[in-house]
């Protein structure tokens, strides 16, 4: 009898814990003395994020030239920048301008899966990239043949559901948590941040997320690796200069990779590390960098570096009269 009343205790203790419909944001907190400031730079990072991506995307859409593999991969990959700054920017800006610190449960596991989605797709973009770019360097004679419009869709399609139910997965296990804690050390929710908040063990959470994250990313980030080395020993052979040029061109893409990445990995390991006394303005740096840099910085870098899809951007502002020459 006792047992079944400590069990009932239990069950309406973990019930109680899961009405918890708020969470308090302490990035936001940490930020309240400049909110204006931060406001403001919010508002114009999103906004230009939107305009160049945007006009990336219509460009690749309307000229027959850019129906190429490599451009449609590159309209894709900024279209998932704007998703993941749309899942992170419009809530920052307006808790900013109004002071509001705090998330829903259903408001922190939407965005949560929108956060940790974005981040999947974002590595699956820049392996499903290295590997088109291998075939175009290494095998020029069989691309087209292989590497075909249909073939790249398959290939993204394949990715967004795959991506989708392991994200799904994961933050449907963190959703059946009871939870204690209302503290996140951040300006947004992740699926992390919940296993911190949890009144109960959370070491399936945290193993499946482990196995989860860490096989997802060891694939990719060797295909990742094997494609750019053979795609630099191809260009060396080639002569000094392509290799110049190849390792320039490499340097300047993985810069950007891992930028998301040193974020993501902080994400991942920072509530593994047990109760590490870390700042809350560097939890902030860290892990809003890989949802700020990397949507700033793909059109900017397949936009303007990608010389066909340049000129093509330019003759499109010239068009619109979004760019005038004197």
């Amino acid at each position: 009898m006792e047992g079944c009343k400590s069990g009932e205790t239990q069950e309406k203790v973990e019930d109680l814990y899961n009405i918890s419909s708020s969470f308090l944001l302490l990035g936001i907190v940490e930020m309240e003395r400049l909110n204006y400031l931060y406001c403001a730079l919010s508002l114009l990072a999103y906004l230009f994020i939107l305009l160049c991506s945007t006009i990336i995307i219509l460009v690749v859409l309307q000229e027959e030239s850019l129906h190429e593999p490599m451009y449609t991969l590159i309209a894709n990959l900024v279209l998932n920048g704007i998703f993941g700054s749309s899942t992170f920017f419009p809530k920052l800006t307006v808790d900013l301008l109004l002071s509001y610190k705090e998330i829903s449960r259903a408001g922190c596991l939407i965005q949560s899966f929108c956060v940790l989605f974005f981040g999947y797709c974002e590595i699956s973009l820049f392996a499903i990239m290295a590997y088109d770019t291998y075939w175009a360097v290494c095998h020029p004679l069989h691309y087209a043949a292989i590497m075909t419009n249909r073939k790249i869709l398959r290939l993204v399609l394949a990715s967004l559901f795959m991506n989708c139910l392991l994200v799904g997965t994961a933050v449907l296990l963190s959703a059946r948590l009871p939870l204690c804690g209302v503290h996140i050390k951040s300006v947004f929710c992740d699926n992390t941040a919940l296993f911190v908040l949890s009144c109960v063990d959370t070491s399936v959470n945290k193993i499946f997320g482990t196995i989860n994250f860490t096989c997802f990313l060891s694939v990719h980030l060797l295909l990742i690796a094997y494609c750019y080395v053979r795609i630099f020993l191809t260009c060396l052979k080639v002569s000094e200069n392509a290799g110049r040029k190849a390792a320039h061109t490499l340097v300047t893409h993985l810069l950007n990779f891992s930028i998301f990445l040193v974020a993501t990995l902080f994400i991942f390991i920072r509530y593994r590390l047990g109760d590490i006394n870390i700042p809350v303005i560097v939890h902030v740096i860290l892990s809003a960098s890989g949802l700020i840099f990397p949507p700033l910085l793909n059109p900017l870098i397949y936009g303007v570096r990608t010389k066909a899809l340049k000129v093509k951007v330019l003759c499109y502002l010239q068009r619109t009269n979004i760019l005038v020459y004197n």
